[in-house]
């Protein structure tokens, strides 16, 4: 089975207009047999979006459109593919209550689900991680040093994997080593090893799956997966259900790096 379980869509306000239909067809060619469309949840109605553009997930009144353009292409192309409904979720701490809230409407309508962290809180501020190289500075120089930023990461990673977000919460956890988009651009280099075996361990643990993302390859500052190839095979070796994420904002990055992981 070849499965990407991590696609976004044209109801993404960061991503392109490239229709559901093109997607499936490009997924079908490439010999795939299961994919997850997972958009970017709405926030928090209470959480405001620190990125310039507020565009960092879909609108909620965007929600039923959404998940009925994903039910026309389950139909149109359930002979030649596996299609699942699915969001990729942001953990926020400190709005545990309104994401479960969230979770508890639309969570039966789901096929599939990612909880990810894009957002860090530093005081009574939150910034956008992997928003851009001078977003992640920023951060870096709020919580007080680069170190200091990854390792309020892997905290707030933490946080989302014990919280308590109701009988819904999504049982794969996005990207976990986004914290290290950049890391090619600060110059420092962190030692976070145990800090990424204990995430990992940690998931195991809770019984979650990886959401083995592809992503980072092609980010000019990161250039690896996330998690990284050596802690990839460390999850394998401890039975833990890595599911291969492109994370693809645009057909043109659907299913990107699958070859670097599989030997088909």
């Amino acid at each position: 089975m070849k499965r990407d379980g991590h696609i976004h869509t044209a109801f993404c306000p960061h991503g392109t207009d490239d229709q559901l239909d093109a997607y499936v067809e490009k997924a079908i060619r490439s010999g795939f047999t299961d994919i997850t469309f997972a958009e970017h949840a709405p926030l928090p109605l209470s959480f405001t979006d620190p990125t310039p553009l507020r565009d960092s997930a879909m609108k909620r009144e965007d929600v039923p459109a959404y998940l009925d353009e994903i039910s026309r292409v389950k139909d149109a192309y359930k002979k030649d593919i596996r299609i699942r409904t699915g969001f990729e979720v942001d953990y926020i701490q400190g709005f545990e209550s309104e994401i479960r809230d969230f979770l508890d409407e639309f969570g039966p309508l789901l096929d599939d689900a990612i909880l990810s962290v894009h957002f860090l809180q530093v005081g009574r501020e939150y910034i956008c991680a992997d928003f851009s190289k001078e977003a992640f500075m920023e951060l870096a120089g709020k919580a007080g040093s680069i170190e200091s930023a990854y390792e309020l990461y892997y905290d707030t990673l933490a946080a989302s994997i014990r919280a308590d977000l109701g009988e819904y919460k999504p049982k794969r956890i996005g990207h976990p080593t986004l914290i290290r988009k950049f890391q090619l651009a600060h110059g420092e280099r962190i030692e976070d090893s145990q800090q990424i075996r204990q995430m990992i361990e940690l998931i195991g643990k809770a019984g979650y799956e990886i959401d083995m993302n592809s992503a980072g390859l092609s980010k000019p500052d990161c250039r690896e997966p996330y998690p990284p190839m050596p802690y990839i095979e460390y999850a394998r070796f401890l039975g833990i259900p890595l599911v291969f994420g492109s994370d693809a904002h645009s057909v043109k990055g659907l299913h990107n790096h699958y070859e670097k992981f599989y030997n088909e």
